[in-house]
């Protein structure tokens, strides 16, 4: 036979049927047409195909794989925690290992690496596991991971840098005057600024913390002028929050206490505030012209609270005084600068201001903040940052509205160029740039947004279920009142929201939907609208044209000057939102003497009223003190007239729609029902 092209081959292998599978041979023996001889065997079987023809016969199964084992983390041993990416060569330092034995052990894992090669945290894992340590991954911070991440911004702590004691000057002491309500505080600072404070508060309360400097002889030194920085702390219990920052920033306290009450609630909170503040003590007897003072009660009741007067052996100075008449003034003030004197209060006034805000809020000109400057010295022009805020500084303004170019350490004055309303009690600090305070008011800003979207993640449910439906189905039923807050002062809305937060009630809850500080915008009443809610101002004003809009979709706007006045109103306006609880009053009874049959069927029952009067309308059918049935009359007859009203010691008919059950000795109970409103 000639040659044939592999082709050719090819193309008869096509038209061939497949061959059939041989039978077994033995060792030695040749299957048919197969020779022995070495070769391509090309001259060999044509239904082979000719040469290089693939083999037909199916390769025989791969045996299954064992189940690789489930990794289980280790609960016990020493944590290694590391940010990713994982080098091997920095987990074998951590883990006390040469890296050519971690990669023995990531070659059992089927994983080829090199000591430069980075693993993930599951691989990591089984290593650390294999050597007896627990692996966790250190998160790193939103940013860190970008190759060229930006220039992390100065923290605004690293400008509050140690001074040192060459550089310290003295500077005039801050002094807080605290106590319980009404007993005298800002009557008495009155008397120490010579000016009208309480006359303009209203109902005669402090609202707002006030920062006032006076200028006063040295009591040793006549000729010689001490400044002293006051904050005036309101009395009352909703401005406990504005209390407890008063007491931090200051260097001593005033505590008054009236000599006709005593020792009362809030005079034990001020002082306790001003104790975990450290700071030091004077206590002011007030109102001893009044004729019920009693200075040594006063004396006796703080001692038990660890406040012992000069005279009794102890370190506290307690000065009798008297706003009114004046008296014993100028020696509460001498004992102020005596007690400075001693503890050798200083600061550098030639740094980079810092300082806290006292008080903030939005005016005409823009947003504004009571500062008192703690270190270094504030001036006009320069670029302040506080809190999520920054912003060059336009003016500084005493409390009698005069202008000043710089403001040194204790001085408190009012900032003008925020581009916000801070908190009060943030920090404020002067920066280098602007830019630098922009990057780090931003970085802040991002923070607590972070926050906020971590805590509202958290709250997210991952799957429904009947328990979560219903618990969802109960918390839509359930009664919320929702309120929008606006108001002159950061102080004054925290305080008006702590206190709200205050009501406690498993009937209804509060829900401030916004609190801010401001006049009442349009925004306002638009989100109070979308919401179902109220909206509130304290000491503010409304914008023109917003009260047409509050009208028109149906938006209630109150306005308050008194804490307590709101806080009363909100709690009747959340009872209002409660259903009435429906009580049953019974009026009268009337037991069954007789019965009478009707010939179209059904029957009334004779009966004689026992007590009270039976009306028409809802009855119950008692039988031997069991409820048989409850109805309304259908027809209620004496004789032969139909009343609506049988007194006592009175017969009647009475038929009752849908019951005709009676029996002898029944009663028959007149009713109604009373709507009344429900308490939180």
């Amino acid at each position: 036979m000639g040659y044939r092209s592999p082709r050719a081959d090819e193309r008869a292998a096509a038209k061939t049927p497949p061959p059939r599978p041989a039978p077994p041979t033995r060792p030695g023996q040749t299957r048919p047409g197969q020779d022995n001889r070495g070769g391509d065997n090309r001259g060999g079987d044509q239904r082979r195909g000719g040469y290089n023809q693939p083999q037909t016969s199916r390769p025989a199964p791969e045996p299954a794989k064992p189940a690789e084992p489930k990794f289980v983390p280790l609960t016990t041993g020493e944590i290694i925690t590391m940010k990713p990416p994982i080098a091997i060569r920095d987990l074998a330092e951590r883990l006390k290992r040469k890296p050519f034995q971690l990669i023995a052990d990531l070659m059992e894992l089927n994983v080829f690496a090199t000591v430069n090669h980075t693993i993930d945290e599951v691989v990591a894992q089984k290593l650390c596991a294999k050597h007896g340590f627990r692996f966790e991954v250190e998160k790193r911070e939103r940013g860190q991971g970008i190759v060229h991440a930006p220039k992390k911004a100065k923290a605004s702590d690293d400008y509050d840098t140690e001074d040192k004691p060459g550089t310290l000057k003295p500077r005039p002491p801050v002094v807080t005057i605290m106590g319980h309500v009404d007993h005298g505080k800002t009557s008495l600072l009155d008397v120490i600024r010579k000016a009208n404070v309480a006359a303009g508060e209203a109902g005669g309360i402090t609202q707002h913390i006030g920062a006032y400097t006076i200028s006063f002889p040295h009591p040793e030194r006549k000729n010689e002028l001490q400044q002293i920085t006051f904050l005036d702390t309101p009395g009352h219990a909703a401005f406990s929050a504005m209390r407890a920052r008063g007491a931090n920033v200051t260097d001593i306290v005033v505590l008054v206490v009236a000599a006709n009450d005593g020792v009362m609630p809030q005079t034990i909170e001020a002082l306790k505030h001003a104790q975990a503040a450290g700071t030091e003590i004077i206590v002011a007897v007030n109102k001893c012209d009044h004729p019920n003072a009693n200075p040594m009660r006063v004396r006796q009741q703080l001692q038990e609270h660890g406040l012992t007067c000069e005279e009794w052996g102890g370190k506290t100075l307690f000065v009798d005084v008297s706003a009114i008449t004046k008296l014993g003034v100028d020696k509460l003030l001498e004992a102020i600068l005596l007690q400075a004197e001693v503890m050798e209060l200083k600061a550098n006034p030639d740094r980079m201001a810092k300082g806290n805000v006292i008080e903030s809020g939005m005016e005409p000109g823009g947003p504004t903040a009571t500062v008192l400057v703690r270190k270094g010295t504030l001036r006009t022009g320069d670029i302040v940052l506080c809190g999520e805020f920054y912003g060059k500084v336009r003016a500084l303004i005493t409390e009698e509205g005069k202008r000043l170019k710089e403001a040194g350490p204790s001085t408190a004055v009012k900032l003008l160029g925020l581009n916000g309303v801070p908190f009060a009690g943030a920090d404020f600090a002067v920066v280098e740039s602007d830019k630098a305070a922009r990057d780090i008011a931003e970085q802040r800003l991002f923070a607590r947004k972070g926050e906020e979207n971590t805590d509202s993640t958290a709250g997210r449910k991952d799957r429904v279920t009947l328990e979560g439906l219903f618990a969802a189905l109960t918390a839509e039923q359930a009664k919320v009142l929702r309120v929008v807050i606006k108001g002159d002062t950061q102080g004054s809305v925290e305080a008006i929201v702590e206190e709200l937060k205050k009501i406690d009630s498993s009937k209804v809850s509060i829900d401030i939907i916004l609190h801010g500080v401001g006049t009442i915008t349009e925004n306002d009443i638009n989100l109070a609208a979308a919401s179902k809610g109220v909206v509130l101002g304290f000491h503010t004003r409304i914008d023109t044209g917003v009260a047409d809009k509050a009208k028109h979709q149906g938006v209630q706007i109150k306005l308050y000057t008194i804490i307590y006045e709101l806080v009363d109103e909100v709690k009747a306006g959340m009872a209002g939102l409660l259903d009435p609880i429906e009580r049953e009053v019974v009026i009268g009874s009337a037991e069954v003497r007789k019965l009478f049959a009707l010939s179209k069927g059904g029957n009334v029952a004779g009966c004689s009223v026992a007590s009270g009067r039976v009306l028409k309308g809802k009855v119950r059918v008692m039988r031997r003190k069991s409820l048989i049935y409850e109805g309304n009359t259908l027809s209620l007859r004496r004789f032969q007239d139909e009343v609506n009203e049988v007194r006592a010691g009175m017969e009647c008919g009475i038929r009752i729609d849908g019951f005709n059950d009676f029996q002898i000795g029944d009663l028959i109970e007149s009713y109604t029902v009373e709507r009344v409103a429900q308490k939180l």
